[in-house]
Protein backbone atom coordinates (compact mmCIF):
# COMPACT_ATOMS: atom_id res chain seq x y z
CA UNK A 1 0.00 0.00 0.00
CA UNK A 2 2.74 2.59 0.78
CA UNK A 3 4.58 1.51 -2.36
CA UNK A 4 1.17 2.13 -4.21
CA UNK A 5 1.17 5.25 -2.44
CA UNK A 6 4.79 6.47 -3.20
CA UNK A 7 4.41 5.64 -7.22
CA UNK A 8 1.25 8.08 -7.12
CA UNK A 9 3.33 10.96 -5.27
CA UNK A 10 6.68 10.40 -6.22
CA UNK A 11 6.97 12.76 -9.20
CA UNK A 12 5.46 15.61 -6.68
CA UNK A 13 7.37 14.11 -3.87
CA UNK A 14 10.78 12.96 -5.35
CA UNK A 15 12.15 9.72 -4.16
CA UNK A 16 14.10 10.48 -1.53
CA UNK A 17 10.71 11.64 0.22
CA UNK A 18 9.27 7.75 -0.54
CA UNK A 19 12.11 6.48 1.39
CA UNK A 20 10.98 8.04 4.57
CA UNK A 21 7.87 6.87 3.80
CA UNK A 22 8.81 3.20 3.48
CA UNK A 23 11.52 3.72 6.69
CA UNK A 24 8.62 4.71 8.65
CA UNK A 25 6.81 2.08 7.55
CA UNK A 26 9.08 -0.36 8.20
CA UNK A 27 9.09 1.13 11.92
CA UNK A 28 5.80 1.00 12.33
CA UNK A 29 6.09 -3.27 11.59
CA UNK A 30 8.61 -3.52 14.11
CA UNK A 31 6.51 -2.64 16.84
CA UNK A 32 4.28 -5.56 16.18
CA UNK A 33 5.84 -8.33 14.10
CA UNK A 34 9.23 -10.50 14.92
CA UNK A 35 12.36 -9.44 14.15
CA UNK A 36 12.62 -11.60 11.02
CA UNK A 37 9.28 -10.60 9.40
CA UNK A 38 10.94 -6.81 10.12
CA UNK A 39 13.84 -7.63 8.82
CA UNK A 40 12.47 -8.86 5.58
CA UNK A 41 10.40 -5.89 5.51
CA UNK A 42 13.68 -3.89 5.65
CA UNK A 43 15.23 -5.60 2.67
CA UNK A 44 12.08 -5.68 0.39
CA UNK A 45 11.81 -1.87 1.08
CA UNK A 46 15.10 -1.13 -0.32
CA UNK A 47 14.50 -3.26 -3.06
CA UNK A 48 11.37 -1.97 -3.90
CA UNK A 49 13.22 1.47 -3.18
CA UNK A 50 15.81 0.85 -5.66
CA UNK A 51 13.16 -0.94 -8.57
CA UNK A 52 10.70 1.39 -8.75
CA UNK A 53 11.60 4.80 -7.69
CA UNK A 54 16.07 5.37 -7.44
CA UNK A 55 16.70 6.33 -11.49
CA UNK A 56 17.21 4.64 -13.82
CA UNK A 57 13.85 3.29 -12.53
CA UNK A 58 12.55 -0.46 -13.14
CA UNK A 59 16.25 -1.71 -12.61
CA UNK A 60 18.81 -2.82 -9.99
CA UNK A 61 20.67 -0.42 -11.34
CA UNK A 62 21.72 2.59 -9.24
CA UNK A 63 22.88 5.84 -10.92
CA UNK A 64 24.99 7.99 -9.00
CA UNK A 65 27.49 7.49 -6.22
CA UNK A 66 25.23 9.43 -4.08
CA UNK A 67 22.07 6.69 -5.04
CA UNK A 68 24.20 3.70 -4.18
CA UNK A 69 25.45 5.85 -0.62
CA UNK A 70 21.88 6.93 -0.05
CA UNK A 71 20.22 3.06 -0.55
CA UNK A 72 22.93 1.32 1.88
CA UNK A 73 22.14 3.92 4.15
CA UNK A 74 18.68 3.19 3.84
CA UNK A 75 19.20 -0.42 4.32
CA UNK A 76 21.42 -0.06 7.32
CA UNK A 77 19.24 2.32 8.91
CA UNK A 78 16.14 0.07 8.06
CA UNK A 79 17.20 -2.96 9.79
CA UNK A 80 19.09 -1.37 12.69
CA UNK A 81 15.89 0.45 13.28
CA UNK A 82 14.13 -2.71 13.21
CA UNK A 83 16.74 -4.53 15.91
CA UNK A 84 16.63 -1.77 18.08
CA UNK A 85 12.46 -1.11 18.46
CA UNK A 86 12.81 -5.36 18.75
CA UNK A 87 15.15 -5.13 21.68
CA UNK A 88 12.84 -2.56 23.13
CA UNK A 89 10.07 -4.81 22.83
CA UNK A 90 11.74 -7.71 24.32
CA UNK A 91 12.84 -5.36 27.67
CA UNK A 92 9.49 -4.58 27.90
CA UNK A 93 7.93 -7.93 28.12
CA UNK A 94 10.77 -9.05 30.63
CA UNK A 95 9.44 -6.15 32.41
CA UNK A 96 6.19 -6.72 32.23
CA UNK A 97 6.86 -10.22 33.25
CA UNK A 98 8.87 -9.42 35.93
CA UNK A 99 6.02 -7.03 37.49
CA UNK A 100 3.52 -9.76 36.94
CA UNK A 101 5.32 -12.25 38.68
CA UNK A 102 5.71 -9.35 41.55
CA UNK A 103 2.19 -9.16 41.98
CA UNK A 104 1.25 -12.79 42.04
CA UNK A 105 3.88 -12.85 44.81
CA UNK A 106 1.69 -10.39 46.47
CA UNK A 107 -0.86 -12.26 46.03
CA UNK A 108 -0.38 -15.50 47.18
CA UNK A 109 1.51 -14.07 50.40
CA UNK A 110 -1.60 -11.43 51.42
CA UNK A 111 -3.92 -14.59 50.33
CA UNK A 112 -1.42 -17.37 52.70
CA UNK A 113 -0.92 -14.26 55.28
CA UNK A 114 -5.31 -13.78 55.72
CA UNK A 115 -6.02 -17.40 55.44
CA UNK A 116 -3.68 -18.51 57.88
CA UNK A 117 -5.68 -16.51 60.70
CA UNK A 118 -9.17 -16.36 59.37
CA UNK A 119 -9.04 -20.12 59.16
CA UNK A 120 -6.96 -21.34 61.94
CA UNK A 121 -9.24 -18.40 64.46
CA UNK A 122 -12.41 -20.71 63.55
CA UNK A 123 -11.09 -23.71 63.56
CA UNK A 124 -9.41 -23.05 67.10
CA UNK A 125 -12.40 -21.97 68.64
CA UNK A 126 -14.46 -24.91 67.32
CA UNK A 127 -11.92 -27.36 68.71
CA UNK A 128 -11.84 -25.80 72.24
CA UNK A 129 -15.97 -25.30 72.33
CA UNK A 130 -15.99 -29.35 71.27
CA UNK A 131 -13.34 -29.98 73.75
CA UNK A 132 -14.82 -28.24 76.30
CA UNK A 133 -18.08 -29.71 76.23
CA UNK A 134 -16.76 -33.20 75.80
CA UNK A 135 -14.70 -33.54 78.44
CA UNK A 136 -16.34 -31.30 81.26
CA UNK A 137 -19.63 -32.07 79.70
CA UNK A 138 -20.83 -33.09 83.47
CA UNK A 139 -19.66 -29.87 85.08
CA UNK A 140 -20.90 -27.27 82.69
CA UNK A 141 -24.40 -25.73 83.24
CA UNK A 142 -27.05 -25.48 80.33
CA UNK A 143 -26.22 -21.95 80.39
CA UNK A 144 -22.61 -22.59 79.62
CA UNK A 145 -23.79 -25.78 77.39
CA UNK A 146 -26.10 -23.34 75.04
CA UNK A 147 -22.87 -20.77 74.87
CA UNK A 148 -20.54 -23.26 73.79
CA UNK A 149 -22.35 -24.62 71.20
CA UNK A 150 -23.43 -20.92 70.03
CA UNK A 151 -20.15 -20.14 69.92
CA UNK A 152 -19.59 -23.53 67.95
CA UNK A 153 -22.07 -22.25 65.52
CA UNK A 154 -20.47 -18.88 64.63
CA UNK A 155 -17.07 -20.22 64.26
CA UNK A 156 -18.57 -22.51 62.00
CA UNK A 157 -20.72 -19.76 59.92
CA UNK A 158 -17.21 -17.74 60.10
CA UNK A 159 -15.34 -20.61 58.75
CA UNK A 160 -17.25 -21.71 56.03
CA UNK A 161 -17.67 -18.21 54.82
CA UNK A 162 -14.48 -17.94 54.33
CA UNK A 163 -14.71 -20.79 52.24
CA UNK A 164 -16.99 -20.13 50.23
CA UNK A 165 -15.12 -16.87 49.49
CA UNK A 166 -11.97 -18.50 48.16
CA UNK A 167 -13.97 -20.96 45.87
CA UNK A 168 -16.26 -17.56 44.46
CA UNK A 169 -13.36 -15.78 44.46
CA UNK A 170 -11.48 -18.89 42.10
CA UNK A 171 -14.98 -18.91 40.42
CA UNK A 172 -14.48 -15.52 39.31
CA UNK A 173 -10.83 -15.27 38.86
CA UNK A 174 -11.59 -18.04 36.28
CA UNK A 175 -14.36 -16.62 34.12
CA UNK A 176 -15.57 -20.07 33.79
CA UNK A 177 -18.73 -19.75 35.93
CA UNK A 178 -22.15 -19.61 34.64
CA UNK A 179 -25.21 -17.58 35.82
CA UNK A 180 -27.88 -19.62 36.41
CA UNK A 181 -30.77 -17.20 36.02
CA UNK A 182 -34.93 -18.09 37.31
CA UNK A 183 -37.85 -16.41 38.86
CA UNK A 184 -36.89 -15.25 41.89
CA UNK A 185 -38.74 -14.14 45.00
CA UNK A 186 -36.78 -11.00 46.81
CA UNK A 187 -38.78 -11.69 50.24
CA UNK A 188 -37.79 -15.35 49.99
CA UNK A 189 -33.88 -14.67 49.22
CA UNK A 190 -33.88 -12.14 51.64
CA UNK A 191 -35.73 -14.33 54.58
CA UNK A 192 -33.59 -17.33 53.70
CA UNK A 193 -30.23 -15.11 54.28
CA UNK A 194 -31.30 -13.16 57.47
CA UNK A 195 -32.22 -17.11 58.97
CA UNK A 196 -28.74 -18.02 57.64
CA UNK A 197 -27.09 -14.88 59.38
CA UNK A 198 -29.06 -15.36 62.89
CA UNK A 199 -26.74 -15.45 65.12
CA UNK A 200 -23.98 -13.41 64.06
CA UNK A 201 -27.65 -10.92 63.58
CA UNK A 202 -29.28 -11.77 66.98
CA UNK A 203 -27.44 -8.34 68.63
CA UNK A 204 -28.76 -6.38 65.87
CA UNK A 205 -32.11 -4.56 64.72
CA UNK A 206 -33.03 -5.66 61.27
CA UNK A 207 -35.74 -4.63 59.79
CA UNK A 208 -36.99 -5.10 56.29
CA UNK A 209 -39.08 -3.28 53.90
CA UNK A 210 -40.58 -5.09 51.15
CA UNK A 211 -43.93 -4.10 49.25
CA UNK A 212 -46.82 -7.03 48.53
CA UNK A 213 -46.46 -6.03 45.30
CA UNK A 214 -43.29 -6.69 44.66
CA UNK A 215 -42.94 -8.47 41.49
CA UNK A 216 -40.58 -11.59 41.02
CA UNK A 217 -37.13 -10.88 39.10
CA UNK A 218 -35.41 -13.85 36.91
CA UNK A 219 -31.72 -13.92 39.15
CA UNK A 220 -29.23 -16.75 40.26
CA UNK A 221 -31.02 -17.05 43.33
CA UNK A 222 -27.32 -18.97 44.50
CA UNK A 223 -25.02 -15.97 43.71
CA UNK A 224 -27.84 -13.24 44.99
CA UNK A 225 -27.95 -14.72 48.42
CA UNK A 226 -24.02 -14.74 48.91
CA UNK A 227 -24.07 -11.24 47.71
CA UNK A 228 -26.64 -10.36 50.90
CA UNK A 229 -24.59 -12.59 53.06
CA UNK A 230 -21.62 -10.93 52.19
CA UNK A 231 -22.99 -7.50 52.21
CA UNK A 232 -24.68 -8.15 55.96
CA UNK A 233 -21.66 -9.70 57.32
CA UNK A 234 -19.31 -6.80 55.91
CA UNK A 235 -22.04 -4.17 58.01
CA UNK A 236 -21.09 -6.67 61.42
CA UNK A 237 -17.55 -6.45 61.12
CA UNK A 238 -17.68 -2.88 61.07
CA UNK A 239 -20.32 -1.43 63.09
CA UNK A 240 -20.82 -2.15 66.61
CA UNK A 241 -23.94 -4.30 68.22
CA UNK A 242 -27.49 -2.68 68.74
CA UNK A 243 -26.94 -0.88 65.16
CA UNK A 244 -30.09 -0.67 62.86
CA UNK A 245 -30.00 -2.49 59.40
CA UNK A 246 -32.29 -1.69 56.65
CA UNK A 247 -33.34 -3.79 54.19
CA UNK A 248 -35.46 -2.50 51.48
CA UNK A 249 -36.26 -3.76 47.59
CA UNK A 250 -38.31 -2.61 44.95
CA UNK A 251 -38.92 -2.84 41.40
CA UNK A 252 -37.90 0.02 39.46
CA UNK A 253 -38.18 0.19 35.67
CA UNK A 254 -37.18 -3.40 34.67
CA UNK A 255 -34.75 -3.38 37.73
CA UNK A 256 -34.46 -4.60 40.90
CA UNK A 257 -33.06 -2.13 43.00
CA UNK A 258 -32.05 -3.74 46.70
CA UNK A 259 -30.90 -1.32 49.19
CA UNK A 260 -29.10 -1.91 52.50
CA UNK A 261 -28.61 1.08 55.42
CA UNK A 262 -27.26 1.11 58.63
CA UNK A 263 -26.47 3.62 61.13
CA UNK A 264 -22.97 2.80 61.94
CA UNK A 265 -20.06 5.50 61.51
CA UNK A 266 -19.78 5.12 57.94
CA UNK A 267 -16.68 4.66 55.65
CA UNK A 268 -14.06 6.64 55.23
CA UNK A 269 -14.78 9.01 52.51
CA UNK A 270 -11.49 8.55 50.69
CA UNK A 271 -12.01 5.03 50.84
CA UNK A 272 -15.33 4.25 49.89
CA UNK A 273 -13.91 3.71 45.88
CA UNK A 274 -11.29 1.12 47.38
CA UNK A 275 -13.95 -1.08 49.40
CA UNK A 276 -15.03 -3.62 46.34
CA UNK A 277 -11.39 -4.01 45.58
CA UNK A 278 -9.59 -7.47 46.48
CA UNK A 279 -7.96 -7.99 49.61
CA UNK A 280 -8.64 -4.53 50.10
CA UNK A 281 -9.68 -3.79 54.35
CA UNK A 282 -9.86 -0.85 55.89
CA UNK A 283 -7.11 0.53 57.63
CA UNK A 284 -8.95 0.96 61.18
CA UNK A 285 -11.27 -2.33 60.43
CA UNK A 286 -11.05 -4.38 63.62
CA UNK A 287 -8.89 -7.80 63.02
CA UNK A 288 -10.80 -10.55 60.89
CA UNK A 289 -11.14 -10.94 57.23
CA UNK A 290 -9.86 -11.44 53.96
CA UNK A 291 -10.57 -8.37 51.91
CA UNK A 292 -12.67 -11.05 49.76
CA UNK A 293 -16.19 -10.09 50.91
CA UNK A 294 -16.82 -7.24 48.77
CA UNK A 295 -15.60 -7.67 45.60
CA UNK A 296 -17.23 -11.13 45.09
CA UNK A 297 -20.08 -9.11 46.24
CA UNK A 298 -18.93 -6.75 43.03
CA UNK A 299 -18.18 -9.49 40.96
CA UNK A 300 -21.50 -11.21 41.32
CA UNK A 301 -23.87 -8.07 40.72
CA UNK A 302 -21.77 -7.36 37.47
CA UNK A 303 -22.08 -10.84 36.59
CA UNK A 304 -26.09 -9.79 36.11
CA UNK A 305 -25.08 -7.06 34.31
CA UNK A 306 -26.13 -4.96 37.67
CA UNK A 307 -24.29 -2.33 39.36
CA UNK A 308 -23.46 -1.24 43.34
CA UNK A 309 -22.75 1.79 44.30
CA UNK A 310 -21.64 2.96 48.17
CA UNK A 311 -22.04 5.87 50.06
CA UNK A 312 -22.19 7.85 53.35
CA UNK A 313 -25.65 8.61 54.77
CA UNK A 314 -25.90 12.16 55.35
CA UNK A 315 -26.29 12.35 59.52
CA UNK A 316 -24.56 8.58 60.28
CA UNK A 317 -24.23 5.51 58.65
CA UNK A 318 -23.29 3.95 55.24
CA UNK A 319 -25.99 2.49 52.07
CA UNK A 320 -25.40 0.40 50.24
CA UNK A 321 -27.67 0.09 46.63
CA UNK A 322 -27.78 -2.51 44.13
CA UNK A 323 -29.21 -1.99 40.63
CA UNK A 324 -29.75 -4.71 38.64
CA UNK A 325 -31.89 -4.87 35.15
CA UNK A 326 -33.82 -8.20 34.66
CA UNK A 327 -36.72 -9.75 33.43
CA UNK A 328 -40.21 -9.27 35.82
CA UNK A 329 -43.40 -11.45 36.42
CA UNK A 330 -46.44 -10.19 38.27
CA UNK A 331 -47.90 -13.35 38.17
CA UNK A 332 -47.48 -12.55 42.39
CA UNK A 333 -49.58 -9.45 42.03
CA UNK A 334 -52.23 -11.28 39.82
CA UNK A 335 -52.87 -13.71 41.93
CA UNK A 336 -53.71 -11.20 44.86
CA UNK A 337 -55.86 -9.80 42.56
Amino acid sequence: MVVMLGLLLHNLLGYRVVAFMLLVTVSILAMFLDIVPVLLAALLSAVFWNFLFIPPRFTLTVGTTEDRILLLMYFIIASVNAVLTYKIRQVEKEVKARDEKAKSVKFYNTLLNSLSHELRTPITTIIGCADNLQSNSGRLSEKDKSELVAEISVASIRLNQQVENLLNMSRLESGFFTVKKDWCDINDLIYKTLHRLEPNLQNYHVKVYISEQLPLFQLDFGLMEQVLFNLLINITQHTPEDTQITIRADAVEQSLVLSIADNGKGFPENEISKVFDKFYRLRDARTGGTGLGLSIVKGFIEAHNGTIELKNLPVCGSLFTITIPTAISHINKVKDE
